[in-house]
C-alpha cells in the first residue's frame, strides 16, 4: 500500500481531496452563534454528457454540512427544476456547482457563516485555476461586465429570497451571475479570502501586469507594526504586484531631529512606484514631511497602524481631547515614545494637518472600523481615508494538536491555559493592572497563564504556574504556544486593531478582551471571543466564567478559526487593498482580482503550506539591560527626558562619524 504522504500533489493543490479527508481545523459547531440552525443549502449541478460527475458530488460530501442537498441535472432541464427552488421557503441558500468543479475543503461552512454574521445577499469567495497544476486565484471584480463568463456561479452562495428579483435563468437553470451581482449593489454581497472552488481550466489564463509598490516604513519590519507592515506587502506581492521594501533610517535616536531621507527618498525615486505604501514611520521621524514630498509625485497610502498621524506626536490620544481641538505644548505625555518636546508639538500638529489635506494623492489606510472612525473624527477637512484588512500568515496560525504542542513545549496537559501575548506584555497602553487583577481572581491550581514578550519582572503579574516563554522571534513557534492555550487575554484599551487576537483566534484560541476601540472588529462577539465593557471587573468575571465552561471556549474556538480565516487571510488583506485601488482609479474596476499559486499556500488544507517568518522581534536583552530597564522605569516612568534624548542623538551622531 502507498504512503500518501509520498505521492505527488494533486493537479488542485489540495492532497487527498475530494476522495480522502483534507486538514481543515476544527469541528464545526452544531449551531450558528447566535443559536440558529445552519443556513439550508441547495446545491445545483447541470451535467454534461460523458462527463462523470463523481468528484463533484464527492467534494459536496466531504464538506461536514448535513444541512445541504445536491441536485443532478440533466442539460436542457434545469429551468424548470430550478425555478420552484426560487419560492421554496424551506431554502436559505442556493449554490451552483459546474460539472467538473469541486467545492474546496470547508467552504460551505465558511460561507455560510459569512452569510449568517453580515446578512448578505450573496457571499463569494476564491477560485483555485488549474490544470496539469495550480496556475493562479482569482475572486469576482467588484463591477462586472456583461458577457464576463470566466467568473462560474460556483464560487458564489446567493440567498434564495434575493435571487427572484435579480437572476435571469438560462434554459439549464443557471443564473446570469453578472446581472445579479452587479444588481445588488456593494452593501448587499459579501468577499471570503479563503478558497471556496476548485475550477479546471483547460488553459489557465492569468492576466499580467500589476502595480509597482514601495512599501516604506521608519526601521524595518520587527514589531506589532512592522510585521503588519510585512505581512501587507507579501499580500500584495501574492496579488501580482511588485513590491520594494525600503526604509527610512537606521537611527531611531535621531527621530525627533530628523525630516528629510536623502539616500531612501533617492531609492524610492529610482523605483517609479505607482504607489507608496507607507507605515510605522514614527520611530524614523516626528513628521509627515516625507510623505507630503512623496505624495507630490504619485499616491501614498498611509496605513494606521496607529493614530500618530493624526496627532502631534502621540500614537494614541487615550481621553486626551487636544488632537480634536489642536495638539499644543499642554500635552500631559511629551517624554513618551514618540517623544516629542512640548514647544515643538503644535507647530509639528499643523505640519501633519496640512499634509493630509494638501494632496488627494494620499489617503490613510484604517484597518478597523473604530479606526477608520476615529481618523474621520480627527483628519482635516479633504483628507482621504479608507477601510482595509490586514494580512495574517493563516496557514502558519492554525489549529493543531493541544496535547502533542503542550508535550512538545513542557507545559501541563490538564491544566486550562491562558494567554497573554505582546511585544511588551506591561507596555503603558496594554493595561497590565487590570490584566495582573483579572489573572490573580482565577489563580489556582489547575489554571496555568503563559505570558509572551517582554515581561521584565514576572513577579509582577503575581500569578503561581507562570510560564514565560520571552519573545518569540520565529511565526511557527509562536503558533505553537498559542494552539497550546485555551485563553486568550488582553486588557488593553488603545488598539487600531490588535493582531494578538487574530492570531490567536486563527489557532483556533478565543479571546476575551474589553469593548473598546480596533478591538472590536479582532474579537467578533460571541464568535471568536467575548468583548466586556470597560469597567471594574469585568475582565475578571468574564474570565473566570470562560475558564469554568470548556465547551463555550471549544464552540468560540471554532468559530474564530473560519471567520478570521475568511476575513484577515493575506487574500482577504489584497483584496480590501484591491476595492481601494479600484475606488482611487490605480486598476481598472472590471478585472478580476488574480493571486500566484502560493497564494493557496496560506490555507491548511493546500498540499505545500506556506512557511512562517523569523526575525520578528528583538533578540531578548541581556539580563543586565533588563535590570538597568526596570532601574529607569522606578524612577522616571516609561519618559525619556529631554537631555537624555539629546545625549542619545549625540552619542548616535558621534559614533557614525566615527573612523
Amino acid at each position: 500500500m502507498t504512503d500518501a504522504s509520498l505521492l505527488p500533489p494533486p493537479a488542485h493543490g489540495i492532497a487527498r481531496w475530494p476522495f480522502g479527508t483534507a486538514a481543515c481545523g476544527l469541528a464545526r459547531p452544531t449551531s450558528l452563534p447566535d443559536g440558529r440552525p445552519w443556513p439550508r443549502i441547495r446545491i445545483i449541478t447541470v451535467t454534461r454528457h460523458g462527463a462523470d460527475p463523481s468528484e463533484s458530488v464527492a467534494s459536496v460530501l466531504r464538506q461536514d454540512y448535513p444541512e445541504v442537498r445536491h441536485d443532478l441535472l440533466p442539460p436542457g432541464s434545469g429551468r424548470a427544476a430550478v425555478e420552484p427552488m426560487l419560492a421554496d421557503p424551506t431554502i436559505d441558500h442556493l449554490l451552483w456547482l459546474g460539472a467538473g468543479d469541486l467545492l474546496a475543503p470547508g467552504a460551505l461552512t465558511a460561507l455560510a457563516l459569512e452569510a449568517a454574521l453580515t446578512g448578505a445577499a450573496a457571499v463569494a469567495g476564491l477560485r483555485v485555476l488549474y490544470d496539469d497544476a495550480v496556475r493562479a486565484l482569482d475572486a469576482p471584480a467588484a463591477t462586472m461586465e456583461p458577457g464576463d463568463g470566466t467568473f462560474t456561479d460556483s464560487a458564489i452562495l446567493w440567498a434564495r429570497d434575493a435571487l427572484p428579483t435579480h437572476a435571469i435563468l438560462d434554459a439549464d437553470g443557471m443564473p446570469n451571475s453578472v446581472t445579479a451581482w452587479s444588481s445588488l449593489g456593494e452593501a448587499r454581497w459579501a468577499w471570503i479570502g479563503r478558497p471556496v472552488l476548485l475550477h479546471r481550466l483547460a488553459a489557465a489564463q492569468i492576466p499580467a501586469g500589476g502595480l509597482t509598490i514601495v512599501s516604506l516604513t521608519g526601521l524595518g519590519t520587527r514589531g506589532g507594526a512592522g510585521v503588519a507592515q510585512r505581512r501587507l506587502a507579501d499580500a500584495l506581492s501574492l496579488a501580482g504586484h511588485r513590491v520594494t521594501g525600503i526604509v527610512l533610517s537606521g537611527r531611531p535616536e535621531a527621530a525627533e531631529w530628523t525630516d528629510t531621507f536623502p539616500q531612501a527618498e533617492a531609492a524610492i525615486a529610482a523605483a517609479a512606484p505607482d504607489l507608496v505604501l507607507a507605515g510605522n514611520l514614527h520611530g524614523a521621524t516626528r513628521s509627515l514631511d516625507v510623505v507630503g514630498r512623496l505624495a507630490r509625485r504619485g499616491p501614498v497610502g498611509l496605513v494606521l497602524h496607529d493614530l500618530f498621524p493624526l496627532t502631534g506626536r502621540c500614537c494614541h490620544p487615550r481621553d486626551c481631547g487636544r488632537a480634536l481641538a489642536g495638539c499644543d505644548a499642554a500635552c500631559p505625555t511629551p517624554d513618551e515614545y514618540p517623544q516629542l518636546a512640548p514647544d515643538r508639538i503644535t507647530g509639528m500638529h499643523l505640519r501633519k494637518r496640512a499634509v493630509l489635506a494638501g494632496s488627494a494623492s494620499s489617503w490613510m489606510l484604517a484597518n478597523s472600523d473604530w479606526t477608520l472612525a476615529r481618523a474621520r473624527d480627527l483628519a482635516p477637512p479633504g483628507a482621504i481615508t479608507e477601510r482595509i484588512r490586514l494580512a495574517f500568515p493563516t496557514a502558519v496560525f492554525r489549529p493543531g494538536h493541544r496535547a502533542a504542542l503542550r508535550s512538545r513545549l513542557g507545559l501541563p496537559h490538564g491544566d486550562v491555559l491562558i494567554l497573554v501575548s505582546s511585544v511588551i506584555v506591561d507596555g503603558p497602553d496594554k493595561g497590565f493592572a487590570d490584566l495582573r487583577v483579572a489573572l490573580q481572581a482565577v489563580a489556582r491550581p489547575g489554571v496555568g497563564v503563559v505570558a509572551v514578550g517582554r515581561l521584565d519582572d514576572p513577579t509582577r503579574l503575581g500569578v503561581p504556574n507562570l510560564f514565560v516563554p520571552g519573545m518569540i522571534a520565529d511565526e511557527e513557534t509562536l503558533a505553537a504556544w498559542y494552539g497550546a492555550c485555551d485563553i486568550h487575554v488582553t486588557a488593553s484599551r488603545h488598539e487600531t486593531l490588535g493582531q494578538t487576537p487574530i492570531e490567536a483566534g486563527l489557532c483556533g484560541v478565543p479571546t476575551l478582551a474589553y469593548r473598546v476601540s480596533g478591538l472590536t472588529s479582532s474579537v467578533i462577539d460571541g464568535v471568536s471571543g467575548r468583548l466586556v465593557p470597560v469597567r471594574p471587573g469585568a475582565l475578571a468575571e468574564a474570565l473566570t466564567v470562560l475558564v469554568e465552561d470548556r465547551d463555550a471556549r471549544a464552540r468560540l474556538g471554532a468559530f474564530a478559526r473560519i471567520a478570521l480565516e475568511s476575513r484577515y487571510s493575506p487574500a482577504a488583506a489584497a483584496l480590501s487593498l484591491d476595492a481601494v485601488f479600484r475606488r482611487q482609479g490605480l486598476v481598472d474596476a472590471t478585472m478580476r482580482p488574480t493571486f500566484a499559486p502560493a497564494m493557496l499556500g496560506h490555507f491548511p488544507f493546500a498540499a505545500e503550506l506556506q512557511k512562517g517568518a523569523v526575525g520578528t522581534v528583538p533578540a531578548a536583552s541581556p539580563p543586565l539591560v533588563r535590570r538597568l530597564r526596570r532601574a529607569k522605569q522606578m524612577v522616571l516612568g516609561r519618559r525619556m527626558p529631554l537631555f537624555v534624548r539629546r545625549c542619545l542623538y549625540f552619542a548616535g551622531t558621534l559614533r557614525r562619524s566615527a573612523p
